[in-house]
């Protein structure tokens, strides 16, 4: 599956545009990881378990949109956009993109 955030592909012509697809991911943080990085920030370094979760939440919600664009008969995703969010404590990052179908030039 091949995923980009460019609207098309070098070498590759898409041939069916299958729709949107999505993925989302909403991890919670937990009290301890909370105090660290906030005496982390507070020090002017850079909290590692913040960017740990932010990681995983990437990794899951493009997991997803890569599952959901298999599930219409994409074989990749064009024009894929992150986008992060807290809420009350939680991550959330979504994915979002066409979901196509493409052949080699």
């Amino acid at each position: 599956m091949i995923v980009t955030t460019t609207p098309s592909i070098e070498g590759h012509k898409i041939v069916d545009y299958k729709g949107i697809a999505v993925g989302e991911a909403i991890l919670g943080a937990n009290v301890f990881r909370d105090v660290f990085a906030a005496i982390t920030d507070i020090v002017g370094g850079r909290s590692a378990a913040y960017e740990q979760e932010l990681g995983k939440a990437r990794d899951v919600a493009l997991r997803e949109l890569k599952d959901r664009a298999a599930a219409v008969g994409a074989n990749a995703v064009v024009g894929v956009d992150l986008d992060y969010e807290v809420i009350n404590n939680m991550l959330m990052v979504s994915a979002s993109g066409t979901a196509v179908t493409v052949s080699k030039d």
